[in-house]
């Protein structure tokens, strides 16, 4: 197990630099996941910290050594790619085997290495066979063999799950995670589906244009989120969030350092009449689309002031529907003409909700 610490790191490619001043630390044994949009810099930084890209500047440490000087194969990383680079001409035992090979391991420890490990994954079935014939779960599951014979102190993934189909992914999540709990190594692992990040990560490193934007635990980030970015970026769907002034009068009655807020989609309370219990502010809007995902319905509605997304459990009602929305204040975000999260803001009404 290892702690993972980057100092004032940052990477230029030519004049454009897509990583600034990042500093950062990694606990031992987290499951730490970097998310972001494509080109916010986390296969980067990844990379970096694998070895297979160097720093511009600053320092990266593993524990108390600094490692940015050694090859890859000196970092003790093990690195789960998106493509496996599984070697097709060999077996999915000699796949598995062949870095062992390479270092020269007794063969008695390599077939109780191989042995032990593609029982944790279960691959014991397969070994005999060459990755060409089994399925995309099974060859994710080789590369995470190969690299954890290594036994390294760090596994890294860049994005390994994302050629698989939707139900495949959602077992290999769990997988990893089970994973992760019986091997207690730290994971770093790179997507750009929050889905997954929220998931899988017990924390969560949100990057954009290669700044963190925030880092904290999944929850955490989810209900205080540390600016716009943060908040529309993890949930689905996305926080609504509108300026103050294209919000009703009710929302003014905030202190002048707001200059947005936000609610998320379920806080959303519709209703096809007045009786919004504990509710005491509302707006008219009409449903504008309706899509019904077994457990929940997710509505377009449009208002006075803008579209906006809402999620319910309640029975879906139907599209063209006329009616009142409200949102309570509690559930309100604010944040401040840079997009920073106010998490106290001066609020002269007791309870503002949306007003017609």
């Amino acid at each position: 197990m290892a702690s993972i610490t980057l100092k004032n790191i940052s990477k230029r490619f030519g004049d454009e630099r897509v990583i600034d001043n990042l500093n950062l630390h990694i606990k031992d044994g987290s499951f730490t996941v970097f998310v972001g949009p494509s080109g916010c810099g986390k296969s980067t930084t990844l990379r970096m910290i694998a070895g297979l890209e160097e720093q511009s500047e600053g320092e990266i440490w593993i524990d108390d050594q600094r490692i940015d000087h050694l090859p890859p194969g000196k970092r003790n990383i093990a690195m789960v790619f998106q493509n496996y680079a599984l070697y097709p001409s060999m077996t999915v035992k000699g796949n598995i085997e062949f870095g062992l090979k390479n270092k020269k391991v007794p063969k008695a420890e390599r077939e109780a290495l191989i042995n032990d490990i593609a029982s944790i994954v279960g691959l014991t079935p397969y070994l005999s066979k060459k990755p060409q014939v089994l399925s995309g779960g099974q060859r994710q599951r080789v590369a995470l063999a190969r690299a954890m014979v290594k036994k390294p102190k760090v596994f890294v993934f860049d994005e390994p799950l994302s050629n698989l189909d939707a139900k495949l992914r959602g077992q290999m999540r769990t997988e990893l995670i089970q994973l992760h709990k019986r091997l207690g190594t730290t994971f770093v692992y790179v997507t750009h589906d929050q889905t997954e990040a929220m998931s899988m990560g017990d924390e969560i490193v949100i990057l954009h244009k290669g700044l963190i934007q925030q880092m904290d635990k999944p929850m955490t980030i989810y209900h205080q989120p540390a600016n716009v970015f943060a908040a529309q970026f993890i949930g689905t769907p996305a926080m609504n969030v509108f300026t103050v002034d294209e919000l009703p009068e009710s929302f003014q009655h905030v202190g002048q350092e707001v200059n947005q807020i936000g609610f998320r989609p379920e806080h959303v309370t519709i209703s096809k009449s007045l009786a919004l219990s504990g509710e005491k502010a509302i707006v008219k809007a009409e449903i504008k689309t309706v899509e019904t995902l077994g457990s929940e319905t997710l509505y377009q509605l449009e208002t006075s002031f803008g579209g906006m997304v809402a999620k319910s459990i309640e029975p879906p009602l139907s599209m063209g529907d006329k009616v009142y929305i409200s949102v309570a204040r509690g559930h309100l975000h604010y944040f401040d003409q840079n997009g920073v999260a106010i998490t106290k803001p001066h609020v002269v009404h007791e309870e503002v909700g949306i007003e017609a």
